[in-house]
């Protein structure tokens, strides 16, 4: 099953002169879910993107301010917890090269082929740079509290709703066989 990219974003109304710009206010609802395992933006969350594109000589200039709301849990206590994100991204998308036509003596030196983005026609994909704004800002370890005491590991319950003087009975594994013995003269 093959499912649209909603992030291939169309360039078609910005003239090809250098200078000219444009700019957009776009909301995502339909996406993969975005994040690392303990908190993700889901599929139906709603990105907004303020996108500002520009023609320059060797393509598009796309500037975008990305925000959103990831939800996941604390890895601590488990609890939900909801982190704003509000980041900013600035790629340059290169137009397609005409490799029927002679090279041009200026040409794009690149050491990786990876980092150059290249335009599809008139279709910028900000896929990856909406990606690597969410996702690279997202803490790896949620909290819902800088202060979280997270939870008993004896018991399971989180620390804050115990009392004070909370405390289990130090069992030794070792001697768990023996729990129900009596002894030899009872």
């Amino acid at each position: 099953m093959t499912t649209k990219n909603p992030f291939l974003f169309s360039c078609h109304d910005l003239p090809r002169r250098a200078g000219e710009m444009r700019e957009y206010e776009l909301t995502y609802d339909e996406h993969e879910p975005i994040g690392v395992p303990l908190l993700a933006i889901p599929g139906d969350g709603a990105i907004y993107l303020d996108l500002r594109i520009e023609a320059v000589e060797q393509g598009v200039l796309a500037t975008g301010t990305v925000s959103s709301e990831a939800i996941g849990e604390c890895t601590r206590c488990l609890e939900p917890v909801t982190f704003d994100i509000d980041e900013t991204f600035q790629e340059l998308y290169h137009y397609q090269v005409d490799y029927r036509q002679k090279p041009k003596a200026k040409e794009i030196d690149v050491d990786d082929e990876d980092e150059l983005l290249e335009m599809d026609g008139d279709f910028i994909d900000l896929d990856a740079p909406i990606r690597d704004a969410l996702i690279l800002n997202l803490p790896v370890n949620p909290l819902c509290s800088e202060d979280c005491e997270g939870l008993c590991q004896t018991c399971g319950v989180k620390w804050a709703d115990l009392p004070d003087d909370h405390a289990h009975a130090a069992a030794d594994i070792r001697w768990a066989g023996l729990t129900d013995w009596k002894g030899p003269n009872s």
